[in-house]
């Protein structure tokens, strides 16, 4: 029986993780957390009865311990009860798909308890990757990328000296406006953004695929996770998202993994590494695939690629500042405030304004997000 507890139960990634559960049977939720969605968390306690269960904020706590108080479970609430989760003793994996900065602490501590990581939470690495990385690496954690882009890219490096990649070939679905440019994204309201092609992913990171700023965060993230420089990874817009990412090597061969776009398939191979489970669902069947095609991505038009890549070689805390001023952005759009353009010009005028930290603890990472939110409230609202 694998233990696992889950970080963001209620999401995407957290719900397809309990699909998963519920078919393999020698998997036990012992603790799961989510943000404020109290109803759905009450569900998942009734139905996979783990010991502790985390609300982020105090009333939202209140409220599920009333709700479940006929049940055998420990309500927590905050950072405290996060941290309390992620090094329970009898926890082996924890699945990271909180989002957010909130996110790192419990990683961190999860990695110095010995637990293996399966990693959906891009903010961990993409803000604290230099903390991460090493820390893994000296306490033997195994940190398993959820991403399906990340998955696939560990998925084609197995059996292969790591030292002799070429570079990452990562794909991108190019989102619901590939091919449009910038005059033709003037008056995008959240809805048209909303309209991913391929994935079912939140609301968020929907918005961070159309401008491809997602992309970028997952290209930070590759770099950490397998140990390359930003030169050797390229991105490829590869529409029918069937390719979900590729390796070159030294000798110009090229590993890719295939499959339909299902997140459920990177989640249990993560889960269950380097064992891989049957699981249901649709096959990808060659003789029905018209083509593959790709492209190379619009810099010009998506310019959050590009800030990402130089937020990236950058280093420091300037990936922080990218993050934060996206995830408020995004924020900002998604409530009506500013426009979609704007997303990326935020985040440029933000990088721009910040006095880059070289070598950032995690005190210095979250007061290098306060400081960006601050600068967008002074400057936007």
């Amino acid at each position: 029986m694998k233990k696992i507890a889950i970080l963001g139960s209620t999401g995407s990634i957290g719900t397809q993780t309990l699909e998963i559960v519920r078919t393999n049977k020698d998997l036990e939720v012992v603790a799961l957390a989510a943000g404020g969605n109290v109803t759905l968390m009450e569900q998942q306690v009734r139905e996979f009865h783990p010991k502790v269960a985390v609300m982020w904020s105090a009333e939202a706590a209140e409220d599920l311990k009333q709700r479940v108080s006929d049940m055998e479970v420990r309500i927590l609430c905050g950072m405290d009860g996060l941290l309390e989760l992620a090094v329970l003793p009898e926890v082996e994996v924890l699945v990271t798909a909180i989002v957010g900065m909130i996110g790192i602490r419990p990683t961190i501590a999860a990695i110095e308890a010995g637990k293996t990581i399966a990693l959906a939470n891009k903010e961990t690495l993409v803000c604290a990757g230099h903390i991460i990385m090493p820390l893994a690496r000296e306490k033997g954690v195994s940190i398993l990328p959820v991403d399906s882009e990340h998955s696939a890219i560990f998925q084609s490096m197995n059996g292969e000296p790591k030292n002799r990649i070429e570079k990452i070939l990562l794909t991108a679905s190019g989102g619901p406006f590939r091919g449009k440019k910038k005059e033709e994204l003037v008056n995008i309201k959240p809805e048209n953004a909303l309209k991913h092609p391929n994935w079912f992913m939140g609301r968020k990171i929907t918005i961070d695929s159309s401008t491809l700023v997602n992309k970028g965060l997952e290209v930070i993230e590759a770099k950490w996770l397998f140990d390359v420089d930003f030169s050797q990874i390229q991105v490829v817009v590869h529409p029918q998202s069937i390719i979900h990412s590729m390796v070159e090597y030294v000798d110009g061969g090229i590993m890719a993994q295939l499959g339909t776009p299902d997140m459920k398939l990177p989640i249990q191979y993560a889960l269950f590494y380097p064992d891989r489970r049957p699981m249901e669902g649709k096959r990808l069947d060659f003789y029905e695939l018209a083509n593959i095609t790709f492209e190379k991505p619009d810099m010009e038009t998506f310019r959050g690629l590009k800030l990402a890549y130089e937020a990236g070689e950058m280093g420091g805390s300037m990936p922080t500042v990218l993050n934060a001023a996206n995830e408020k952005a995004v924020s900002l759009f998604l409530d009506g405030k500013i426009e979609y353009l704007q997303i990326a010009e935020i985040i440029e005028a933000c990088m721009q304004n910040h006095k880059r930290i070289e070598n950032p603890d995690v005190a210095q990472i979250l007061a290098a997000e306060k400081e960006t939110y601050e600068y967008i409230a002074g400057k936007y609202l």
